[in-house]
């Protein structure tokens, strides 16, 4: 809040004097209240000489206005140029804020990059503790940018992070003022809550994850698309395409057959590297290895919503892919495996290692079959969710019958621990 253009100009000052790792500017020129924070006087300070510095710029629907000159903003089109028109101030990026605007039933907020616009979307939570949001909404990105994320990844988890809050703490009777301050310590006392109009990642969805293998394929005279079929009608929770020795065009028409597949299971489709399969059959998510492009490049390509996994065989890998914004990781060879040869095993040592580090749920990986699945499970490690299997499904006649069985024994197991 910076009510004056002296108090502008001194901090742009210091700002050039002490640069910083990337700068956030949330102009509070009116509160969610309505009232008036910043004189008029300051607007052209703030668009020609502090925008022109920031990383990321987030007004709400009324302060977007009042710096293009009191323009109407009542659509999300509307939105859209204001954040087009806030960009050529110079800030790398521009979050107009839509919680706000009473027309709309989701809380929008659209997030410009300069290239693209991506609109974010949440649920309006109706709660009168609504104190506080946009300098809340303004701190998570930054702590997240600090933390080492992408803008965009950092954006989203704020705007998670502010619904989260505001849902859990919409009961709260504090004070006297027509709006009250919401709980920003909810993750101390609460579940999670997944937020959102996209289909949320859920951990259990990792209990048993079929991978692909376009060699065992061959072997048996599958088709791709007959394998996730047969897999998914055998309890497959969620399916990986890993298809190296496929042409791009043959494999973008079978993973978008597996696509209506998955889609109408609900179980959702991975695919393993190719961001470009990823996004042409609109799959639900991609899994990285170490040595392709990282988590957060994954997420600035595929944009929220989406489903990243990460192979981790090390605390320090499971940390990096935390702090790149990844969904889950997979960990292993637990076993040794016949589908990657030169692939470590780290064995329940390593696998235990790893999973007491990881901030993100965990799937096992490497040689597990329906005679070991069970001792994988039985190590009750914190984060592990389940086991991703490619030779015990699909190098055997029957992949519905295998993936049954697996399942039972899977569940089974997990009732008895």
């Amino acid at each position: 809040m910076l009510p004056s253009i002296g108090i502008v100009k001194v901090l742009c000052e210091s700002l050039k004097k002490f640069p910083v790792q990337a700068l956030v500017v949330d102009p509070v020129l009116v509160s969610t209240s309505g009232d008036t924070l910043s004189a008029s006087s300051t607007l052209s300070v703030y668009r020609d000489e502090l925008f022109a510095m920031a990383d990321i710029v987030t007004p709400n629907v009324k302060e977007a206005s009042r710096l293009l000159g009191d323009v109407s903003l009542h659509t999300v089109s509307d939105m859209r140029s204001a954040a087009e028109s806030i960009y050529k101030f110079g800030p790398k990026y521009v979050l107009v804020k839509g919680g706000d605007m009473p027309e709309s039933s989701d809380a929008i907020d659209v997030f410009f990059d300069g290239k693209e616009f991506i609109e974010l979307h949440g649920h309006r939570i109706k709660t009168h503790n609504t104190h506080g949001t946009g300098c809340t909404l303004a701190s998570c990105i930054a702590s997240e940018l600090a933390k080492g994320a992408t803008m965009l990844h950092a954006v989203q988890v704020a705007k998670n992070f502010v619904e989260s809050a505001l849902h859990h703490s919409k009961d709260l009777i504090i004070g006297n003022g027509p709006q009250g301050p919401f709980d920003h310590l909810f993750k101390l006392k609460c579940p999670p809550y997944n937020v959102g109009s996209q289909p949320s990642f859920k951990a259990e969805q990792l209990f048993l994850y079929a991978v692909t293998d376009s060699g065992m394929n061959k072997k048996w005279g599958r088709s791709i698309k007959e394998s996730v079929r047969a897999a998914i009608e055998g309890g497959a929770t969620i399916v990986q395409l890993r298809e190296k020795d496929a042409e791009t065009r043959e494999f973008l028409e079978a993973a978008k057959a597996c696509m209506v597949i998955c889609k109408s299971s609900g179980v959702p489709l991975l695919i393993n590297d190719r961001v470009d399969i990823a996004l042409a059959c609109k799959a639900d998510g991609v899994h990285v290895g170490q040595s392709d492009m990282s988590a957060s490049e994954v997420r600035e390509l595929l944009g929220p919503g989406k489903i990243i996994g990460v192979s981790c065989k090390t605390p320090a890998q499971a940390q990096q892919a935390w702090n790149d914004g990844a969904d889950y990781i997979g960990c292993g060879g637990v076993y040794p495996t016949s589908t990657k040869s030169n692939n470590p095993t780290l064995g329940f040592e390593g696998l235990k290692t790893v999973c007491l580090a990881s901030k993100l749920p965990v799937v096992a990986i490497g040689g597990i079959n329906a005679s070991n699945a069970s001792s994988v499970m039985e190590l009750g490690l914190p984060n592990l969710k389940g086991v991703a299997v490619v030779s015990a499904l699909f190098d055997r006649e029957c992949v519905a019958t295998e993936t049954r069985n697996l399942r039972s024994i899977l569940t089974n197991t997990c009732s008895r621990t």
